[in-house]
């Protein structure tokens, strides 16, 4: 079976998540002596030995939870599970010459701070103009994944490990070698990586610190839009988000996130389901005022900063990583974009005009 994670669902959507293919077999009770890389083959038809045998060299087959060698004989009621960053190709991606900010690049990974507004991969009405486009122009002989779509075709994915929403700004990390996605891939499915965002909220959440804890699914009324769930609810993703609050700037709050789970959305649904949706998130809610005085120059201020971003703010401002090749551990960041920052700015000086009336 091929576990059905969030990261893989739908490629149309994006979200702050990796990409990877799980699955988890259980060997049958009746099922003779058999090498691992075998029976991984009979249970992955479409995928060849070399990349079998390269997953197990690497340590991404693990039977009973423990890395095994492809020479393991599996047993009945083994339970075998594989982490793939990188199945089978599919139809090449245009290249354009669109400019991308780089943060870090060697002969194994590179690092973008994605812009607000650029779509990550193609599909679904983007076909071009893409972060992906960008990449296969800007490098070479990048590793592919694909994700499985309804009609049983696939999208390329030139070198991404992990994605972020169309409209959320900051760090991405890019694979450029085949065992390099593979690592990453199973970091980022091992939770191994630090992840933190930054965001501006609607209202103040209160305590200085706190944890967001529900399962998250797709909206009943919407599916292209997902909500926290009922705990009982068996499509209910587990998802976990902490926060930080950073400042707070009267109607607004400057909030770090980190995240335990990356489901789709995962932020804005969870910010929305506490009652503070993200400033300028149209999808969620959160670009119409919900906070502050009943005022016609109030609606208008924060109207002239709802001109400023085209989405939500939200901003992927960090990642930590242990690199896939010389296991150094290695931290990137990206500044709050300018949109975002002036915004912070402009409440600030409303705040600060506003106590000192």
């Amino acid at each position: 079976m091929q576990f059905d994670d969030e990261e893989l669902e739908e490629v149309g959507q994006d979200g702050e998540q990796p990409l990877y293919e799980h699955y988890k077999f259980i060997v049958d009770r009746g099922q003779q002596s058999l090498r691992l890389d075998k029976f991984v083959h009979l249970k992955l038809s479409g995928t060849s030995r070399n990349r079998i045998q390269n997953a197990c060299d690497a340590g991404f087959i693990l039977v009973n939870g423990k890395v095994s060698k492809s020479s393991y004989k599996v047993k009945p009621q083994d339970e075998v599970t594989i982490v793939l960053a990188t199945p089978p190709r599919a139809t090449e991606v245009v290249a354009e010459n669109i400019p991308i900010e780089i943060v870090y690049e060697d002969e194994y990974i590179a690092v973008v701070n994605k812009k607000r507004g650029m779509v990550v991969h193609p599909g679904f009405g983007n076909y071009s103009g893409t972060l992906v486009n960008a990449l296969a122009w800007h490098f070479d002989n990048l590793p592919k994944t694909r994700t499985k779509l309804n009609n049983d075709q696939y999208l390329e994915r030139p070198g991404l490990v992990h994605r972020i929403d169309k409209h959320t700004s900051g760090i991405l990390i890019i694979a450029k070698t085949e065992f390099a996605m593979m690592k990453l891939a199973k970091d980022f499915f091992d939770r191994t990586m630090d992840r933190r965002y930054v965001a501006l909220c609607w209202g103040d959440p209160g305590q200085a610190t706190g944890t967001i804890t529900g399962n998250i699914g797709r909206d009943l009324k919407d599916r292209k839009m997902r909500t926290v769930l009922p705990p009982d609810n068996p499509t209910g993703k587990h998802a976990v988000t902490h926060y930080k609050v950073l400042e707070r700037l009267g109607y607004l709050s400057l909030v770090e996130c980190k995240l335990e789970t990356g489901r789709t959305h995962q932020i804005r649904v969870h910010f929305k389901h506490i009652g503070h949706p993200l400033f300028a998130d149209f999808e969620y809610g959160g670009d119409v005022v919900l906070k502050g005085v009943n005022t016609g120059s109030y609606k208008q201020f924060v109207q002239n900063c709802f001109d400023l971003i085209s989405g939500q703010a939200l901003h992927a401002r960090s990642l930590t990583i242990t690199h896939p090749i010389t296991g150094k551990k290695m931290a990137f960041e990206a500044p709050i974009p300018e949109d975002m920052q002036t915004i912070i700015d402009r409440f600030r000086a409303y705040l600060s005009a506003k106590t000192s009336a």
